[in-house]
């Protein structure tokens, strides 16, 4: 049996563990797909199995095989507001991971 003290360190270490541990769950490829499907297919071409896109929007293939976009910077990328032709999406972060774990991918 624990003691007072003990107790209330051992729920707040694990609380912090808990939290740790959650914030670094991996991405899931097969929600960011969803999204993508939901999302993007209207100007880029997400998929191998997609017919059409715009012919002035980078593939999903292109955007995973550009040196401009690392993990970090399309996540930052996808986050910010746009004052171009991308339209202005609410995606969680979690959301982005996803997004992005499929779009890095793509193509492999």
């Amino acid at each position: 049996m624990l003691s007072g003290s003990a107790q209330t360190c051992f729920i707040a270490s694990a609380t912090l563990l808990a939290a740790c541990v959650g914030g670094s769950v991996a991405a899931d490829r097969g929600n960011g797909q969803k999204i993508a499907e939901r999302w993007c297919t209207g100007c880029h071409v997400v998929s191998p199995q997609q017919q059409q896109g715009s012919d002035q929007i980078p593939t999903f293939a292109q955007i995973r095989r550009s040196d401009r976009f690392d993990d970090q910077s399309l996540s930052t990328f996808l986050a910010a507001q746009h004052n171009s032709r991308m339209p202005n999406f609410s995606l969680t972060r979690s959301e982005i991971a996803d997004l992005v774990a499929y779009i890095k991918a793509h193509g492999r």
